[in-house]
């Protein structure tokens, strides 16, 4: 787990890489729009300065829509609320001794993102019309976002505690924690829809903005700000003058206040805000256009088939297993090491600057005709800082003092994390200017969307396997207890019982590091250039042709 992930899982969430222009949320959607041809061109003959009536009319820019601005923004604050707390969940796990198969199998929460184009389709053609297209999915994914908050609010602390030698409850934390993810990727496609046709369509390219910024906000809160707060030692460090045993919150006062706060806001949205409104000043949003459930479907499999795309995605899937030990494990085996949470959680601020400025300066490097050769480039930098992380982790134990960790302790972890998000982004960033570049334009929010989909999904598999294989590989011996071992649990348990300890002798983390890295070169040699020379194909290499 990158240190990001640490705090977040992008992957995914898994939390996503904020990019301008093209969050990676935005490509797992399915788009079908539009403009309305006829009232294009009747606009044209009127005069596209002019009403109905023959007066001039008023440009509205931004400012005429700062309403619809600001309800999308908030719409994807609320969004991004229930992922970061998700994103929470692992490090407060973590800090109970819980395994890496229980972290493994809770990482499945983050899933639901990559999947979502799945469902998509779905979402885009069925909605009660009287109602509205975008507020049939939205007022009902919402409402039950907040009950299963309020639900959480009550029963989280139980599900949580580890007494009397039981662990807390994984399997319920993970199966209401991916419905909230689900429920969320869900609200997702929704706004994503309605943001094309609320917004009139010289504003429609705030839309975008609205995504990456509210996201990360909401995520910020729900996650860093969360995090803070309910750790005692933060709040009695820098917020108390009494110090306390408990933070200034608490995770079940968290989740009822936002699930109070999605209750009310949808029930606003659902009574006060009509979808299909004219815009001001008369003009009219645009009008989507949306393919039939069965024919969107047909479209993937046909673009799936081709055989340029069929190789780009095996590719896309597999390219990630050498990382898959450094971005999913790292910040879990440093928060097993002492490192607080919340500090971990908090060292994501300073880095919001560099994800926003980085984007902008490898698009520079990655505009021209061969884009993936910055993601080949990229590749073995990105392998050594995996190895540099299982160092950090190694050095993370003999740095612990009684007040904690020192001051130059967080800088080497925050300049690591700065190394790191330089190779991770010139990656990212890469892969999307060669989406842009081969969708097919007559199909391309569908094309992108398929493409961004299998590039998250070729993030998730190898984290939830690194995860998994995390305990099988590593070795224990039983100190103090003469014929005990610690294989499993239950003999830890009566190594502990006997008067014994349990010592690790071999943590599979770093066995996971050095394997993930041979895999990851030997994916680099053998598979790298095959990647590369994808960008040599003829551009009707990349067309899609419907009904063959």
């Amino acid at each position: 787990m990158e240190l990001s992930d640490s705090v977040t899982h992008k992957n995914g969430r898994q939390r996503k890489p904020a990019v301008p222009q093209g969050d990676m949320s935005d490509g797992n959607r399915v788009r079908n729009t539009t403009p309305d041809l006829e009232e294009e061109g009747e606009a044209l003959l009127r005069g596209s300065d002019t009403e109905n009536n023959g007066q001039p009319s008023v440009q509205p820019g931004i400012r005429g829509e700062l309403g619809n601005v600001s309800l999308l923004l908030f719409l994807y604050v609320l969004q991004g609320i229930p992922l970061g707390l998700a994103g929470s969940i692992p490090l407060i796990l973590q800090s109970k001794n819980v395994s890496y198969k229980d972290q493994a199998f809770f990482s499945f929460v983050f899933w639901p993102f990559s999947l979502k184009l799945l469902w998509a389709p779905l979402v885009d053609a069925l909605y009660l019309t009287w109602f509205g297209r975008r507020k049939s999915w939205l007022v009902p994914t919402q409402y039950l976002l907040g009950l299963f908050m309020l639900y959480l609010s009550v029963t989280v602390d139980t599900l949580l505690k580890s007494d009397e030698g039981q662990g807390p409850d994984v399997i319920t934390l993970t199966a209401v924690f991916f419905m909230l993810a689900f429920l969320a990727a869900t609200q997702d496609i929704a706004v994503d829809g309605w943001a094309l046709t609320m917004l009139s369509r010289e504003n429609v390219g705030y839309a975008s903005t609205c995504n990456s910024v509210g996201q990360t906000a909401g995520y910020f809160l729900g996650n860093v700000l969360f995090l803070a707060l309910e750790s005692a030692d933060f709040c009695n460090k820098y917020l108390r003058a009494e110090p306390k045993e408990t933070g200034i919150v608490t995770l079940s006062d968290f989740l009822f206040f936002w699930g109070v706060v999605f209750l009310v806001s949808t029930t606003l949205v659902a009574i006060m805000k009509k979808e299909n409104a004219r815009g001001q000043h008369g003009r009219k949003k645009v009008r989507e256009e949306t393919q039939s459930v069965m024919e969107t479907y047909k479209l993937l499999l046909s673009i799936i088939k081709m055989p340029a795309v069929f190789t780009f995605c095996s590719l896309l899937l597999t390219a990630k297993m050498g990382f898959s030990a450094a971005d999913a494990v790292t910040g879990l085996k440093l928060v097993e090491a002492g490192v607080p949470k919340e500090q971990l959680a908090l060292l994501a601020v300073p880095m919001v600057p560099l994800q926003v400025l980085l984007p902008l300066i490898i698009s520079k490097y990655t505009a021209g005709p061969r884009p993936l050769d910055v993601f080949y480039k990229a590749f073995p930098f990105r392998l050594l800082i995996g190895l540099g992380y299982a160092v950090l982790v190694w050095w993370t134990p003999s740095l612990k003092q009684e007040g904690g960790f020192p001051l130059y302790y967080y800088t080497i972890v925050l300049f690591s994390y700065a190394l790191h998000q330089v190779a991770l982004y010139s990656m990212y960033v890469a892969c999307m200017a060669f989406h842009a570049k081969v969708s097919d334009p007559v199909i391309g929010g569908t094309y992108m969307t398929l493409l961004n989909t299998v590039t998250n999904l070729g993030g998730n598999w190898p984290s939830t396997l690194a995860l998994w294989m995390v305990d099988p590989l590593t070795s224990k011996e039983c100190q103090g207890a003469a014929g005990q071992k610690c294989g499993s649990p239950e003999e830890t348990g009566l190594c502990v019982k006997e008067g014994g300890v349990c010592v690790t002798s071999l943590d599979g983390y770093y066995v996971e590091s050095v394997v993930c890295a041979l895999i990851g070169l030997t994916w680099w040699v053998w598979l790298g250039n095959r990647m590369r020379r994808l960008q040599d194909q003829s551009p009707a290499a990349w067309r899609c042709r419907i009904g063959q």
